[in-house]
């Protein structure tokens, strides 16, 4: 008995020996012990307030993405190494990449609305106007001006909150268009009002300070390509950089092959009939158009890549404001536009006003000397009989019409044309 007592213990005393000898042998010694790793230090972009143009909020765009760049979800000039460095603040546009697993990374394009100097000289004009000092806070002088006053007090926004600012989207506003700008204005939460009671002072100071810079982002807000509209996907602002879906200018396309050219000429004449006709029964007409007025997805498909000359008038509703309404002026007028420069009027926009100038500015580089005999000599004739826009807007439709008939077949279908491969192969359309 005395045996069977004692030997269990004598097991249990040799087992706890050989855990503690094991103990020893597998801890680390004083000196054996290895010194711990370095952390690890990420690399990550120095973004400064005066960069992104947060140090002059709330007269800026919005903050909707600044979280994206600071958590380096976006980065410039298609790069993904960890070795970041910002491009220089001077330039008015940037290549980026964006992301929202960081696994698959997508091109963006990241855009002021204007120039970093155009934006320090209103900036200057805004302090020098309404403080007399060259440097100052821009929120406090704006807020003494008589415009954001009333927008403060305004329940929503009318014609005579916007008379008077440079935008041509704003030369004609109607009630409507108004009120589809609050509705869908991205930069706060959605409230589905046409009311401005969800923006408080801080977000109607930016939509006025935006629509008076430059209505481009607006325009992508509340006309989303979601709904069919040709413009890119606006993802965000931050400070004064705004951050859209990325497009490559219709300057890169001038010395495409003939099929290529041939398609892009006739996606832009559509664009431009489908913007002067519409279900909403908006006119969407052009103040300007240059090379880097349009652009084009990586599919192929054409966009408005720059909407700030766009003007809009509403068919429906028409535009309250006439006469000397429109003249009205004041710091908000100036920020990026002379002031002494003369308005159109209203009634004086052209229904092929576009046409014409695309005519005159885009498709002679895109398709000239592209094409062999005949063809040629009918496409210049053409575009030369819609340059001149002598002969009313019935003459410059018939020369356009004619001249996306003799576009059509010379276009081809194949996968360099993403965005409507295979569908032509199936289709008379194409």
């Amino acid at each position: 008995m005395g045996r069977w007592i004692c030997c269990p213990c004598s097991r249990a005393a040799d087992s706890l020996l050989l855990l503690l000898v094991l103990a020893a042998s597998c801890g680390p010694s004083l000196e054996a012990t290895a010194s711990p790793p370095a952390p690890h230090v990420k690399p990550s972009y120095s973004f400064g307030r005066t960069f992104l143009g947060l140090d002059k909020c709330n007269a800026c765009i919005g903050t909707s993405i600044c979280k994206k760049f600071f958590k380096e979800e976006i980065r410039f000039d298609n790069w993904l190494s960890s070795r970041l460095k910002l491009p220089p603040s001077y330039l008015l546009s940037y290549s980026g990449n964006y992301t929202d697993d960081a696994k698959s990374w997508r091109l963006v394009d990241i855009t002021r609305l204007t120039t970093k100097y155009q934006h320090d000289q209103a900036d200057k004009r805004i302090c020098t106007a309404l403080l007399k000092t060259r440097t100052c806070s821009l929120e406090r002088a704006l807020r003494r001006t008589d415009r954001v006053q009333r927008w403060l007090r305004a329940k929503r926004l009318t014609p005579d909150l916007v008379q008077g600012l440079p935008s041509p989207m704003l030369r004609c506003p109607s009630q409507r268009l108004l009120d589809r700008i609050v509705r869908r204005y991205a930069e706060v939460p959605d409230a589905g009002s046409i009311y401005m009671d969800h923006l408080t002072d801080r977000d109607k100071l930016r939509l006025l300070y935006t629509l008076a810079v430059n209505s481009h982002p607006i325009l992508l807000q509340i006309f989303p390509d979601v709904e069919g509209w040709p413009f890119p996907r606006y993802l965000g602002s931050c400070g004064r950089l705004v951050v859209s879906a990325s497009t490559r200018p219709l300057r890169d396309f001038f010395g495409a092959a003939p099929e290529v050219a041939a398609d892009l000429a006739l996606q832009l004449l559509a664009v431009l009939r489908s913007m002067g006709a519409n279900d909403l029964n908006y006119f969407f007409y052009f103040t300007h158009v240059d090379a880097g007025t349009f652009g084009v997805f990586s599919n192929g498909h054409l966009f408005i890549r720059d909407a700030s000359t766009l003007g809009i008038i509403d068919r429906e509703e028409g535009s309250p404001l006439t006469g000397d309404q429109q003249e009205y002026k004041d710091i908000f007028s100036c920020l990026t536009a002379d002031c002494q420069s003369a308005a159109v009027s209203c009634n004086s926009i052209r229904e092929e006003q576009s046409l014409v100038m695309v005519c005159q500015e885009l498709l002679p580089k895109l398709l000239g000397g592209k094409f062999l005999g005949a063809v040629q000599e009918k496409i210049d004739r053409f575009l030369q009989h819609c340059a001149d826009g002598f002969a009313g807007d019935q003459g410059i439709d018939v020369a356009v019409a004619k001249l996306a008939e003799l576009l059509k077949p010379l276009r081809s279908c194949d996968s360099r044309f993403a965005y409507r491969y295979p569908d032509c192969k199936y289709s008379d359309k194409y």
